[in-house]
């Protein structure tokens, strides 16, 4: 038994270095919104270390950070086209692809990371990405980008009405606009790369994101008032070109794939330190931060109500009923 053993092992690992000789050297174009020293950014280097170790030098990953090659919108073009591999971004922007994908935006949703983790890790999240095949794409894996929180340059915000009359810039996705437009903001969709400008020459007032990104992006040059909604959490959806990903060899993609499972486990782990770290930071530089009062943020849960009824209909009721189900199991476990 001991000397099949053997063989077997042997045979294994002569299979591996066939196959790594077999390999074709390739680079991978990975594009994403964030600036270098970001969590996101740190998770695809990660990667790109990783993927190079487990090739043997075979597959390079080239990063594009800072929305070199785009927004998010035409970067997803980009993979379905074949002309970039690889990007990360929030994943409730997918809803263009595949509709179920909105539900990861709802106003309020996670109360925790690790109520997110347990949807995403399990047969839900793995649900969506599997769908993501029709569309010419390949979902990996879901990161962490954190809960979002409110910035402007005119005036702090502690309670709901404050954010009557300011021209907030959001992501371009219809929940994002209907959530800001129903709270008496004006909600301008926008490219996240064309922000900082925007904030600079006063076009829009103010924006949303975790502490994470305005702290890297330098928003806080820009923006005088933070204020802690946590109105929403984003899980990241980490994707790869399906017309690249269907000319790989198996040996390739379980690469790849081992790679991705590593990195997200340190994506999100250095996500959810450098939060709090970058909160303080933010502290430091002069912003004024204010905390949301409990009974401001149940105001801000009433009017996102019919917001959330109707992206319902367009999600559609049986994934909502889905991942209010799971969370109210993961609460009532608690």
């Amino acid at each position: 038994m001991t000397l099949l053993k053997t063989l077997l092992a042997t045979a294994l690992v002569a299979a591996s270095l066939v196959s790594g000789a077999n390999a074709q050297d390739r680079t991978i174009k990975f594009a994403f919104q964030n600036q270098k020293d970001h969590p996101q950014a740190q998770g695809a280097q990660k990667f790109a270390d990783l993927v190079a170790a487990k090739s043997g030098g075979k597959i390079q990953v080239k990063l594009f950070p800072g929305g070199t090659l785009g927004g998010d919108l035409q970067t997803v073009s980009a993979l379905q086209g074949g002309t970039v591999e690889m990007t990360v971004l929030n994943a409730g922007i997918l809803s263009a692809q595949t509709k179920e994908f909105g539900i990861y935006d709802f106003p309020f949703l996670f109360a925790s990371p690790q109520e997110a983790d347990a949807v995403t890790d399990g047969p839900f999240g793995k649900k969506l990405l599997d769908k993501l095949k029709a569309k010419n794409l390949v979902g990996l894996a879901y990161w962490e980008l954190g809960f979002r929180n409110v910035t402007n340059s005119k005036k702090p915000i502690t309670k709901a009405e404050d954010l009557a009359g300011l021209k907030i810039r959001v992501i371009q996705s219809p929940i994002y606009i209907d959530m800001f437009n129903a709270l008496g903001a004006n909600a301008v969709p926008m490219p996240f790369p064309e922000l900082y400008t925007a904030l600079e020459q006063k076009a829009v007032d103010g924006q949303e994101n975790p502490v994470t990104t305005i702290l890297s992006s330098k928003f806080n040059e820009v923006q005088k008032h933070l204020a802690i909604t946590r109105h929403m959490y984003n899980p990241q959806a980490v994707i790869v070109s399906k017309k690249f990903w269907d000319g790989l060899s198996p040996a390739e993609q379980k690469w790849i794939n081992d790679a991705m499972a590593e990195a997200t486990t340190f994506q999100r782990g250095v996500s959810r330190v450098q939060s709090d770290v970058a909160l303080d930071q933010l502290k430091k530089s002069g912003m004024q931060v204010t905390e949301f009062p409990a009974a401001e943020l149940d105001k801000l849960r009433a009017k996102m109500k019919p917001v959330i009824e109707k992206h319902s209909e367009k999600v559609g009721a049986d994934t909502v009923k889905e991942v209010y189900d799971t969370l109210a199991k993961l609460r009532t476990a608690k």
